[in-house]
């Protein structure tokens, strides 16, 4: 796809999933700001852009604080004219189960991925509606934060909150023609390294090359970050207008459209439900109860 003379900020891509998707998006044509909280590693992302033909500039800076937000969209502006794309990847993991997390875990995480999304976004849509003529507003969320995840409940918060946003984003912004959607990326990085499911097949992805087996790349949509890019270059192009308010899943061999909440089962008693009332109906309702968490990977019998 040719993204030429569209300009893209990707936060959180120093390296892993950012990284892949700004050389995505700069392979594709786009001229890309790349941000990250470590400055020697945006610096170096943005170095190899360009070494190898792109348009880039790094703009280091934790996300979450408007000014890093505003910072990151005046850097994109001064440099290359105008801003079309925002990628909001930056995030943080502080794993702790619910009663030993702290206040300080909690908040950390919620605000590089919620805060950090929200300022970004508004940032940029403020922009767009200056320029006129729509733009891109795609925001990574997680399985974690669609199904839950144990020892996770400032990162699965963050991401289930950040597709509510997007849902009421695409509404908000579709009169400037502002696509927004969520991406749901499943792939080996060191975050999904922490995850003791993954973390053998990661490490000899990572330490050995060793190639991801058939069966996690097709059944659970597990794959490198690469393969997770390319929807993000779709959803920056032309062939996806039309889509926004969504949260597609991509990861390996698999690319998936997510359910938005949506009632399962419903009952009805005149003059109201009270407790006794719920107790008699329940079991007609109980077979729709729905099953929470990410299923560990199974690798097939051999």
């Amino acid at each position: 796809m040719d993204l030429s003379g569209r300009v893209a900020i990707v936060t959180g891509a120093g390296r892993g999933l950012g990284q892949a998707y700004a050389k995505a998006l700069a392979a594709a044509g786009a001229r890309v700001v790349v941000n990250d909280a470590d400055p020697g590693a945006a610096k170096e992302a943005a170095d190899e852009l360009v070494a190898a033909g792109g348009s880039a500039v790094a703009e280091p800076g934790a996300v979450g604080p408007s000014e890093v937000a505003q910072r990151l969209v005046d850097r994109a502006v001064a440099e290359f004219g105008r801003l079309d794309v925002l990628v909001t990847n930056a995030g943080i993991l502080r794993d702790r189960i619910l009663w030993k997390m702290s206040d300080e875990e909690f908040d950390e995480v919620v605000t590089v991925h919620l805060r950090g999304t929200f300022t970004c976004v508004r940032a940029a849509v403020q922009r767009m509606r200056e320029q006129g003529d729509g733009g891109r507003i795609i925001a990574v969320g997680s399985p974690a934060g669609q199904r839950g995840n144990p020892g996770q409940t400032n990162y699965s918060a963050a991401k289930a909150a950040i597709v509510g946003m997007v849902r009421t984003w695409s509404m908000e912004c579709a009169r400037a023609g502002i696509s927004v959607n969520a991406v749901i990326p499943v792939a080996a990085t060191a975050m999904t390294a922490t995850i003791p499911a993954f973390e053998p097949y990661v490490t000899a992805w990572q330490r050995d090359g060793a190639p991801l087996p058939r069966w996690l790349r097709a059944g659970e949509g597990f794959g490198a970050p690469e393969d997770a890019a390319g929807l993000v270059v779709f959803l920056a192009s032309a062939s996806s207008d039309g889509i926004t308010g969504q949260a597609i899943g991509v990861g390996g061999d698999k690319l998936a459209v997510w359910t938005h909440p949506a009632e399962v089962a419903v009952a009805y008693q005149d003059g109201g439900w009270e407790a006794d009332g719920i107790a008699v109906a329940w079991p007609a309702l109980a077979a729709h109860v729905q099953p929470v968490g990410i299923a560990p990977p199974q690798a097939p019998a051999a």
